[in-house]
């Protein structure tokens, strides 16, 4: 049982980390036309492997906790590191997002949570199938 709540955990994390990837590429867009904005992104292989290993991203920090009441937490975002994305072209007014890298790598980003929410479904799928045989 330990195994099933393992794997449901990284597609979980994975989740996670695909939704804030969207949300980051959705800001890019959302500022093409904002002067000087520098487009964000993060690696995600190496996210996730900080994740796996509950560690904060580089410059993370950890909550302090002022009463024994609170509740233990991590700040930053996670084990996301943001970073500037390489300039493939930049705007007169210093603007660095690229509209076709953003679509691509949105659509591609959208792929792999559907992908992910598909393994999730197949794995319950599973789960309930053995289940069921076994009450038969």
């Amino acid at each position: 049982m330990n195994s099933i709540a393992q794997h449901v955990s990284v597609y979980s994390q994975a989740l996670n980390l695909r939704t804030q990837r969207h949300q980051v590429l959705a800001s890019n867009i959302a500022n093409a036309d904002t002067p000087n904005y520098k487009a964000r992104d993060f690696d995600f292989a190496r996210a996730m492997q900080n994740a796996q290993a509950g560690r904060l991203a580089a410059g993370g920090v950890a909550l302090a906790r002022t009463a024994s009441g609170h509740l233990p937490g991590a700040g930053g975002a996670g084990p996301a590191e943001l970073q500037f994305r390489k300039e493939s072209q930049s705007a007169v007014d210093g603007n660095t997002v690229d509209m076709d890298v953003e679509r691509a790598q949105i659509a591609e980003n959208a792929l792999q949570y559907q992908i992910l929410t598909q393994l999730i479904g197949d794995k319950f799928k599973g789960l309930r199938s053995a289940m069921a045989s076994t009450n038969s």
